[in-house]
């Protein structure tokens, strides 16, 4: 279990309502992206893995590993698809890293992809919402914007959190989505308009939810022995981790906390022996704008309850202390579900590389994945660093 996993190669299709494309060709984008940002020969790769919550409800293809390899002239290479609900392209990333550390394979094309604009607003709702508790939660009509809602709510309640501070994240957002071409809304958005947009969910906003998005994103990850022959820098994944929470927020000690992400990232940082200040940027799962201040607590950014102040103080903001999502994050760069996990990925593989123009972290040596599923059920944690 010696070998350093490496990602070499990134690429993304933009993110957006992509009626133009279908899946595998917004896949096949992707891949041929980090392909030729690699310089890999196709040759070269030996297995590839499929993030993807639900293909098979949104456009009615399954078995998605295959169609990979076959869309990509790929031959016969083992091929995996793997679901975790939104943390479906973490766990994409992470079955790739154990993997090729394991020795098992060598260099690994990995996929993240959703297509979820061709069907109509309410499939898309119901579909998203099997990522919950269908049981308990999404049978009696509790859909995310409702499951965050209790949770924004109790959080306001806990420790002051303001509507003012969850629109702040979609404005900090939606002004490093401006900087992405690749990002579904490339437009600053005004506090005003944010807290006058629609409600989803008391106190949960249109504009504090993320988007329905169509979307791929890739990578080429591969030993470091492999990695020499491609790049003279090339990005490490020091550590990588998953825990769990239960599914239904009932069950839970506290819907004020994901544990699980506080467990793993957690674990992330004692595999790659550095404290949370020595992380200089950072994707975190922003799915509503609640997430993201929870998260930033959970993490070990600031103490419990001071998510919210965090935004006053612009702590999170590119050229703060601990800048979070500024490929605009899930909120404004978009939500493809099973894509999401890879583009934290690439975001920080081009930001250590110092390729974000106009959202660059100067300097930026080390980055840091939290890619969460349901309400906080799943989490994946990745830390990268340069060599």
């Amino acid at each position: 279990m010696g070998n350093r996993v490496a990602v070499v190669g990134v690429g993304m299709s933009n993110f957006g309502e992509l009626w133009e494309k279908n899946l595998r060709e917004i896949t096949l984008e992707a891949g041929m992206m980090a392909i030729f940002d690699s310089q890999v020969s196709g040759s070269d790769i030996d297995a590839l893995v499929v993030g993807n919550q639900s293909a098979g409800r949104f456009t009615g293809q399954e078995h998605l590993g295959a169609l990979a390899a076959d869309v990509g002239g790929l031959g016969n290479l083992p091929a995996y698809s793997v679901e975790a609900a939104c943390a479906s392209g973490g766990a994409a990333v992470r079955q790739a890293y154990m993997s090729i550390k394991s020795g098992e394979h060598d260099t690994m094309l990995v996929f993240g992809c959703e297509k979820m604009s061709d069907v109509n607003q309410s499939e898309a709702m119901n579909t998203i919402s099997v990522a919950a508790d269908w049981e308990w939660e999404g049978m009696f009509g509790a859909t995310f914007p409702a499951l965050y809602a209790f949770m924004a709510r109790r959080h306001m309640l806990d420790y002051g959190t303001t509507e003012e501070q969850l629109s702040k994240v979609t404005v900090k957002n939606h002004a490093n989505a401006a900087h992405n071409p690749f990002a579904q809304f490339q437009r600053p958005v005004p506090l005003k308009v944010v807290m006058r947009s629609g409600m989803l969910a008391d106190p949960i906003r249109v504009l504090h939810s993320s988007p329905i998005t169509d979307g791929a994103a890739a990578l080429v990850m591969c030993s470091e022995e492999t990695a020499k022959k491609y790049t003279d820098t090339p990005i490490f994944i020091e550590a990588s981790t998953q825990a769990s929470d239960t599914l239904a927020l009932h069950d839970r000690e506290s819907i004020t906390e994901m544990k699980a992400a506080k467990i793993s990232s957690r674990q992330a940082l004692d595999r790659a022996k550095v404290e949370i200040k020595d992380i200089d940027v950072f994707e975190l799962h922003d799915s509503f704008t609640i997430s993201e201040i929870m998260l930033t607590e959970d993490i070990g950014i600031v103490e419990k309850g001071q998510g919210g102040p965090a935004l006053d103080e612009g702590l999170t903001e590119i050229g703060g202390k601990f800048p979070v999502n500024t490929s605009g994050g899930l909120k404004a760069r978009g939500h493809p579900i099973g894509a999401t996990g890879v583009a934290q990925i690439v975001e920080l593989t081009l930001q250590l590389r110092g390729e974000c123009n106009g959202r660059q972290v100067d300097g930026a040596q080390r980055g840091m994945a939290v890619n969460t599923g349901g309400t906080g059920a799943t989490s994946i944690v990745h830390i990268l660093g340069r060599d």
